[in-house]
């Protein structure tokens, strides 16, 4: 069956996950005592309520995140993010081009981005404009070369800082193309350059172009 590895973060009460945005607040809808009355002796349920905005955690953008007309999370395929050839790409720049991906295999794979910055997690620094970033051409070469899904370990696959000025030409490019982008995954050190398969699926909601994944890899023996 091969060995798995989770790269996504947990979700927890009242976390930070993109600086500005609200935490999620994960509280008991119903208890276990007060289930109590509805069933027998000795049965008892727990119903938990979470309240978050879909950028939660380790989450995947659709088109529809960027783009009015854009296919949703219900509209998703799953062989985007299910059982899918991984490619993992080290980045120890700022700025990740498309020299980043010279000489490696990008065509129908999930093309996870390795830059460390997922040692900052839960930390002010986490958010720090200056945080690695894919550019527009790198994304432009993911696109014209087929990949099939990216991922990327930093608060952002997009440059955030003031010089940006409030583009987002990686999303632009990757969404407007159909490629979902699985943002603020972690322990991506714990795969191989190649050999796995990649899985992030998310709840098939219909209206929402975000939403939480687990997101994981099963390496091949």
């Amino acid at each position: 069956m091969g060995r798995f590895v989770d790269v996504s973060h947990q979700i927890t009460h009242d976390m930070t996950t993109y600086p500005g945005l609200p935490g999620p607040q994960i509280e008991d809808h119903v208890t276990f005592d007060a289930s109590q009355r509805s069933y027998a002796p000795g049965t008892e349920f727990s119903i938990t309520r979470i309240s978050m905005v879909a950028n939660t955690g380790t989450y995947i953008d659709m088109p529809a995140h960027r783009y009015r007309d854009g296919a949703d999370l219900a509209d998703l395929e799953l062989e985007k993010v299910a059982d899918v050839p991984g490619t993992v790409v080290d980045a120890s720049a700022r700025e990740v081009g498309p020299e980043a991906f010279d000489d490696v295999p990008v065509k129908g794979r999930a093309v996870l981005i390795r830059t460390g910055w997922d040692r900052h997690w839960r930390t002010e620094k986490y958010g720090d404009p200056e945080h690695p970033f894919l550019t527009e051409e790198g994304a432009r070469l993911l696109v014209e070369q087929g990949a099939r899904m990216v991922g990327i370990d930093s608060v952002n696959i997009d440059d955030t800082s003031e010089a940006a000025q409030g583009a987002r030409p990686a999303h632009s490019v990757l969404l407007a193309k159909g490629v979902p982008v699985v943002e603020h995954m972690c322990m991506l050190n714990r795969l191989p350059a190649d050999g796995f398969r990649f899985f992030a699926v998310p709840a098939k909601v219909r209206g929402m172009g975000t939403f939480p994944v687990r997101a994981f890899a099963i390496i091949d023996d």
